[in-house]
């Protein structure tokens, strides 16, 4: 067997390895369009980097039919592409949006590893009391009424967490949601913000058959970057999350 051959063969293997991989995020963990949003990409280009590259650049390189050692050669450069490939995975499993959280004036991607274990003890209902595997769950999450609770929340603010990190303050959003309405804003305004927010929600609403006045939108915060969260206007039933700034 030739060098080319057996990177070949190696390539063909990283390549089985790394579509099983994106059937992972794309279409359980991270689906569209939260995947950029969520710091994905950086993952993905890991597992590329090397499953795609490294792994049948030395086997180009180390590979010569008959050579002492080739068979541990070979199986180190397969233990070190696995290492990668679970490291990776371990990686975007901690890292998954679990919540999609309705907050005051706008919608907050919350991932794995923002929730600990205690605070999912917490959660009111049996599904607020586990992380999702398959993309985000929808929540409303709403200030206590209780002034002392709410003076225990604003000292937990100062230490980086806050309400949307807590299933305990969590609500089903088919109850809970239309108090997000009132901050919610007209597409209109969305679409004067630039050309590409105007072209982009022309074509969406082309799209979904949808007339603007039916439809209002609120921010929402992820970890690597903000989207727009397209809303009912009368139920504030999420709808379709646009990638576009929406504080620009």
């Amino acid at each position: 067997m030739s060098r080319w051959r057996a990177a070949a063969i190696n390539l063909s293997i990283s390549v089985l390895a790394v579509l099983l991989a994106a059937a992972l995020l794309f279409g359980l963990w991270y689906p569209p369009p939260y995947f950029h949003a969520a710091g994905a990409d950086v993952l993905v280009l890991l597992l590329v980097g090397v499953d795609l590259v490294i792994g049948p650049l030395l086997t180009l390189i180390v590979f010569r039919a008959g050579k002492r050692g080739l068979a541990f050669d070979l199986c180190s450069i397969a233990v070190l592409q696995t290492v990668a490939l679970v490291y990776g995975l371990s990686v975007a499993l901690e890292s998954r949006p679990v919540f999609l959280v309705g907050v005051l004036d706008r919608f907050v991607l919350v991932s794995a590893n923002e929730i600990t274990d205690e605070d999912l003890a917490s959660g009111t209902e049996p599904e607020f009391r586990q992380r999702s595997w398959l993309g985000p769950r929808l929540v409303a999450a709403e200030l206590p009424e209780d002034p002392v609770e709410r003076s225990k929340l604003t000292s937990i603010v100062f230490t980086g967490r806050d309400i949307q990190d807590m299933p305990k303050y969590y609500h089903v959003y088919s109850d809970a949601g239309k108090r997000l309405l009132p901050k919610a804003k007209a597409l209109d305004v969305l679409q004067r913000m630039s050309p590409q927010h105007r072209d982009e929600v022309t074509r969406w609403l082309r799209q979904s058959g949808r007339t603007g006045q039916s439809v209002a939108w609120l921010p929402l915060q992820a970890r690597k970057a903000d989207l727009t969260m397209l809303v009912d206007a009368e139920s504030a039933k999420p709808l379709q999350a646009l990638a576009l700034d929406p504080w620009q």
